[in-house]
């Protein structure tokens, strides 16, 4: 628990300095490769997804395994704790999204747009000042889940069994898949279909125990929590995925914006329910407090977890 806790302080402190190595990087060249393999080897490419999800899976844990075995113990755990911190996001997402609301702040929508797209998936270039305040709260409070809490419950989970570097390697190693490759729309419907549906199991509790924590985070920070907690009973399946709509209703309701929404994803339109009621028109400030609760719900992730593995131990 040490190292995790030791993980998420750096993380905090530099984020992802762009010239150090990053194991997403070496993730995203090895699915790039496999991809490319797979399409030119699968007629049917349905199953090459599934080809491409578990081998991609099994190179990256192999040869973390392989690195385990070769290194001295000590160096193994400077290694780990490296890596523990670079598969967290928060202070990434945190600089991304207040570079988003610096460039409103400053009266530049282009350079906002231009941000707000090396995030999302979705075309960006028609989008208007709350189009953009939105689609930043959507992305941090989604990120808050796939990016923070599901990787530190991974990592949690792990290490109870001596595991956690594997656990939230696999875990992000989907994701990325997922990131990359998970669209519904041509030409990745096919070849995405066994990632994204992947992803979608790993993330199905921590999405929901993660939009608790963010609820509870509302309630320090005394945001709407009444009106948290009603959007996200009312709301939370108001989205295609089973799980980006539990965080994004309870940031909703404790913002009281209205977020989803139809988007246009490769120049297609992809027509999506609506999320909270708006109270109030989005401002960059939303941001600002969105990011507030992603931080304050690792805190409570980690003291909860904490308190639960000392009692486990104390229990033994």
């Amino acid at each position: 628990m040490m190292e995790i806790v030791v993980a998420v302080g750096i993380d905090w402190l530099l984020g992802d300095p762009p010239d150090w190595p990053h194991p997403i990087r070496f993730i995203g060249w090895v699915i790039r490769k496999m991809e490319t393999l797979v399409r030119n080897t699968f007629s049917n490419l349905y199953t090459g997804g599934f080809v491409l999800l578990f081998t991609v899976i099994a190179v990256n844990v192999s040869l973390l395994s392989l690195v385990r075995l070769i290194i001295h113990p000590t160096f193994f755990k400077v290694i780990e704790i490296y890596l523990l911190y670079a598969l967290l996001a928060a202070k990434c997402l945190s600089d991304e999204g207040l570079k988003v609301k610096k460039h409103i702040d400053d009266g530049n929508l282009d350079a906002s747009r231009k941000n707000f797209a090396y995030l999302v998936g979705r075309d960006t270039e028609n989008c208007t000042e709350k189009d953009v305040i939105r689609g930043m709260v959507e992305t941090v409070s989604e990120n808050t889940v796939d990016g923070v809490l599901a990787p530190l419950m991974y990592m949690i989970i792990g290490s109870l069994i001596g595991h956690g570097l594997t656990f939230v390697l696999v875990y992000k190693i989907v994701n990325t898949l997922d990131s990359m490759v998970g669209y519904v729309q041509a030409p990745y419907r096919e070849i995405g279909y066994a990632s994204a549906k992947m992803d979608d199991m790993l993330n199905f509790i921590p999405a929901r125990i993660g939009a608790i924590a963010m609820l509870l985070s509302g309630v320090l920070l005394r945001y709407d929590f009444k009106n948290g907690v009603k959007t996200f009973m009312k709301d939370r399946k108001n989205h295609k995925s089973p799980n980006s709509g539990h965080p994004e209703s309870a940031v909703a309701g404790l913002l009281g914006l209205q977020l989803g929404g139809s988007n246009s994803y490769f120049g297609e339109m992809v027509f999506k329910p609506t999320i909270g009621i708006a109270m109030k028109e989005p401002k960059s400030i939303h941001i600002m407090d969105t990011i507030k609760i992603m931080y304050l719900s690792e805190i409570l992730v980690i003291i909860i977890a904490g308190a639960l593995v000392l009692l486990i131990g104390g229990g033994r």
